[in-house]
């Protein structure tokens, strides 16, 4: 009933179609923007995130780079590994390439959301080496979070003492204004 439902939703509202073999539980109120296929199975973008033929979804927040060349989409996931005064740290987790069998506007829409989901970017030079400061918002949720990305070689104790004091910084700039 409910997959019927929403097929009709789909056609009606001119969004994409969950196809039969998705394996997620799609959210009450997520809506499918976009679909394509790999040998693995679907890819679905919806406002949320993008979800893996696996059935997972990695939030727009949560991917840092995203590129299509020759009919591969190539991600690159970030885990939250820590907090630093309320900023999140994250790890990059190697590359995953999705060869895509039937692309469709999905390569577009990854690269739209995953742009949209970011207000602003600055890198930082550290000692040691240096680290990325995103400041994205989450979809679904109200407000923007700051992100910090250590670059390979920098000292993550560095980064994340620098970060909180940013945090600090843009908290006292906020309670001024």
């Amino acid at each position: 009933m409910i997959t019927w439902l929403r097929r009709l939703v789909a056609r009606l509202s001119g969004t994409a179609e969950l196809p039969a073999d998705f394996t997620g539980e799609l959210a009450a109120d997520e809506h499918v923007l976009a679909v394509s296929r790999t040998s693995d199975g679907a890819l679905v973008a919806t406002h949320l995130g993008l979800w893996l033929p696996e059935g997972r979804r990695i939030g727009w927040h949560l991917l840092s780079k995203a590129t299509w060349n020759n009919g591969v989409l190539t991600v690159i996931e970030a885990e939250e590994s820590g907090d630093a005064g309320g900023a999140v740290l994250l790890r990059d987790q190697p590359s995953r390439r999705l060869q895509l069998t039937e692309s469709g506007r999905l390569p577009d829409v990854v690269h739209e959301r995953v742009n949209q989901s970011i207000r602003s970017r600055h890198h930082r030079d550290l000692p040691g080496g240096g680290a990325w400061f995103v400041q994205r918002k989450v979809p679904g949720q109200d407000g923007i979070v700051l992100q910090v990305r250590p670059d390979r070689a920098a000292d993550e104790t560095a980064v994340a003492e620098f970060a909180a004091t940013v945090v600090e910084q843009l908290n006292r700039a906020k309670h001024q204004n």
